[in-house]
C-alpha cells in the first residue's frame, strides 16, 4: 500500500475550530446600510465641458456628443 499525501491539511480539532470562529466573530463589523433613509443627501452629477475643438473633431469623426 502506498502513501498518498493529501493536498489539504487535516481537519482541526473542534476546540481549534471553535476558537477560530470566536476570533472571526470578534473581528466582524456590520455591513454598511444601503437604505436611502441613511443617506438622505442629494448628489449633484458632474457636468462635462466639451470644448469647441473637441466638438469639431467629434463631428469630423462622425461622433455624436450630446
Amino acid at each position: 500500500m502506498t502513501y498518498q499525501r493529501l493536498a489539504y491539511d487535516d481537519a482541526a480539532t473542534p476546540e481549534q475550530m471553535h476558537a477560530d470562529c470566536r476570533v472571526v466573530t470578534a473581528l466582524l463589523r456590520p455591513a454598511p446600510s444601503i437604505r436611502f433613509e441613511d443617506y438622505p443627501r442629494e448628489v449633484v452629477k458632474p457636468t462635462l465641458e466639451i470644448s469647441e475643438a473637441a466638438a469639431r473633431l467629434a463631428t469630423a469623426l462622425h461622433l455624436h456628443l450630446d
